[in-house]
């Protein structure tokens, strides 16, 4: 059962992350510890993914190599769970502050935020600057459309793994279970693509990826449907809900689907469907066919307005658990 001061240190944690989100200042001069988990992987690639290994050794090699990974961060964890206890107050307000680190909902929203910025500044080129930062396809295959659809995939598939997935992982764990899920993320985004030189080595990390983050695609769906209802109206919800319970599974990944189709549901708007990825077509059908085909910058404002009422209803919701903690 999740205690009473793990759901207080993660509602401060989200409000730290939603007014200060990721200062440019401090990761100048500090390495973030993400950045710190694409260097162990990085060595873990180097050493152990060698092209003369056989298939099924470099698949042995790759699930070594995560669980090894896996176990290390869960001890980081298991001795700052012990240096923050042993430090009363103090170490939950630091405690907070490094769970915070760990979410991205003002960096996310502010990095979509920057695409309709960058299309009402400079039109297309200003658009296809900004999506290129946060989207793997090319971005001289999008128009204007296109863009704005890539950006509002882009920023609800990341409330899943970048906001509901951490959290989540932290109220059931503390710590251990926030840098092991943040430590498989991070591998799944360097070695869990499909590519000749990682298939086998990055397998494990791409499924145990996909286990991780199975609950918080699906708890994204009814966070999208109350963030809906807050910031626009009750048909809007239940759109994202019907939409996201019935065309999760047209997508290509098992999880973005979900809160891709929810989005798309609660913006009456069409997502995901065929496009390039390093000059390869994948082609799905859409998600929500019967919405509006063509978005522009104010259905992005209009997604980042829904995404932050999701964080609103997600802090709401770990409140209300405080105050059945406290009373029983």
């Amino acid at each position: 059962m999740m205690s009473i001061e793990i759901l207080i240190v993660l509602v401060a944690a989200l409000a730290l992350d939603r007014v200060v989100g990721d200062p440019d200042w401090l990761w100048r001069r500090l390495p973030h510890p993400v950045v710190l988990f694409g260097a162990a992987i990085g060595w873990f690639d180097r050493s152990f993914n060698r092209k003369r290994l056989s298939d099924d050794a470099l698949r042995i090699s790759g699930v070594v190599s995560i669980l090894v990974l896996l176990l290390l961060n869960i001890g980081v964890g298991l001795v700052l769970h012990w240096l923050f206890a042993s430090m009363g107050f103090v170490g939950l307000i630091v405690e907070a502050v490094i769970v915070a680190v760990f979410l991205a909902q003002k960096s996310l929203a502010d990095h979509v935020l920057r695409v309709a910025v960058g299309l009402r500044k400079d039109g297309l080129a200003g658009g296809r600057k900004a999506v290129s930062m946060i989207v793997g396809r090319d971005p001289e295959t999008l128009d204007e459309p296109a863009v704005c659809r890539a950006a509002i995939e882009s920023l609800a598939e990341n409330f899943s793994d970048g906001v509901v997935a951490p959290a989540f992982w932290y109220a059931i764990f503390g710590l251990p279970g926030l840098l092991a899920y943040k430590m498989l993320n991070t591998a799944d985004s360097m070695i869990g693509h499909k590519s000749p030189k990682y298939l086998y080595f990055g397998w494990a990390s791409a499924r145990l990826d996909d286990l991780a983050n199975l609950p918080a695609a699906r708890l994204s769906v009814l966070l999208f449907a109350a963030g809906a209802w807050w910031r626009l109206n009750r048909h809007a919800a239940r759109n994202a809900f019907d939409i996201g319970l019935r065309d999760h599974g047209l997508h290509r990944s098992p999880n973005s689907g979900w809160p891709e189709a929810a989005m798309a549901g609660a913006l009456d708007i069409q997502l995901a469907g065929p496009r390039l990825y390093a000059g390869v077509l994948v082609s799905e059908p859409m998600l929500n066919g019967a919405g509006r085909s063509v978005a522009s910058a104010f259905d992005i404002e209009k997604a980042v307005g829904v995404f932050y009422a999701a964080c609103s209803a997600l802090a709401v919701v770990l409140l209300v658990l405080v105050v059945i903690r406290c009373l029983f």
